[in-house]
């Protein structure tokens, strides 16, 4: 593959997760208005529609009908939506008490545990650099945990259970990572866009008599709805843009691109909700991304002692 051919899939998945930052900004104010469920919910609600939308022209255009997918990857699909569907509720009830900034700093260890979830599920080997890597990363998030913390901000019990929820949503993170590849590399981008957002919302929606407020009720007016359906249109274009560019690179090539979210994250956090940027959050990102870049970065031959012992390398 050359140069150019590279350069294509990394600037995709670069607009890809800018977007997904401006959309965690509207889901952010949605959810302070509605709630997490109500906002999510109707978010995919929306996105499922628009993407079967999209999808359906797609193949007009080339003079075929959309092809139902098989039941294997269905399958695929669904698992990926659970995971989604775990993660992101409980992402944003932590960003709506956590800075955007610090809650993606926190997020960014999720490509360190996607190595560990690797070896566990596809049987590569753990390395000397991985640990090292984990021990770094591990650093950086105290020092965004100690950082939230020191500025009172952290002292109640809601902003902990934040900062907790952010941490374990960077978990599911990770397993959505290692599907991520699996399923870019067998399904089109609106396919996986179009099902994520379905099955995430039949996911929700049996809950939604008890949980979900009704556009027009209570707070869900007009600004909400602009928020929501906003949010919406965000993602999809984002699973898109993600979906097609994952399908093209290797992951080692598009890991990376995670880190310009943290920009994003704290510009949107500045404009939208003033939120200060402090240098305990600059710091800590910067160990995170240090131990991501040693764990991740490609390496060329490896030593015998590179490895644990008793456990092969690659």
């Amino acid at each position: 593959m050359t140069r150019t051919h590279h350069l294509g899939p990394v600037l995709a998945a670069a607009a890809g997760i800018a977007t997904f930052a401006v959309m965690d900004a509207l889901m952010k104010g949605a959810s302070m208005v509605l709630g997490v469920f109500t906002a999510l919910m109707w978010r995919n609600l929306l996105g499922s529609v628009l993407t079967l939308a999209a999808w359906w022209a797609a193949e007009r255009i080339k003079g075929q009908r959309i092809v139902w997918p098989a039941r294997a990857m269905l399958l695929v699909h669904a698992l990926r939506a659970g995971l989604v569907c775990a993660m992101a509720s409980l992402f944003f009830w932590g960003l709506v008490r956590t800075p955007m900034a610090v809650g993606m700093a926190l997020s960014f260890i999720a490509p360190l545990i996607a190595l560990y979830l690797s070896a566990l599920f596809l049987g590569e080997p753990i390395t000397r650099r991985a640990l090292w890597a984990s021990l770094i990363a591990l650093l950086g998030v105290g020092v965004v945990a100690a950082g939230r913390l020191s500025d009172g901000v952290a002292d109640s019990l809601d902003s902990r259970l934040g900062l907790g929820a952010i941490l374990t949503s960077a978990v599911l993170y990770a397993g959505n990572l290692v599907l991520q590849r699996h399923q870019a590399q067998r399904a089109a981008p609106l396919e996986i866009a179009f099902f994520q957002g379905l099955f995430i919302a039949l996911i929700m929606l049996p809950l939604s008599p008890w949980l979900a407020v009704l556009p027009g009720q209570g707070a869900f007016g007009w600004s909400a709805g602009a928020l929501v359906a906003g949010a919406g249109v965000l993602a999809s274009v984002s699973l898109a843009l993600l979906g097609w560019g994952w399908a093209r690179a290797e992951a080692h090539r598009l890991l990376p691109v995670e880190y310009s979210a943290f920009i994003w994250s704290a510009l949107m956090g500045y404009l939208w909700f003033h939120e200060a940027l402090s240098l305990w959050t600059l710091g800590g990102v910067a160990l995170i991304v240090a131990g991501v870049w040693v764990g991740t970065a490609q390496r060329g031959q490896v030593t015998e002692q590179d490895g644990l012992p008793g456990e092969l390398t690659s």
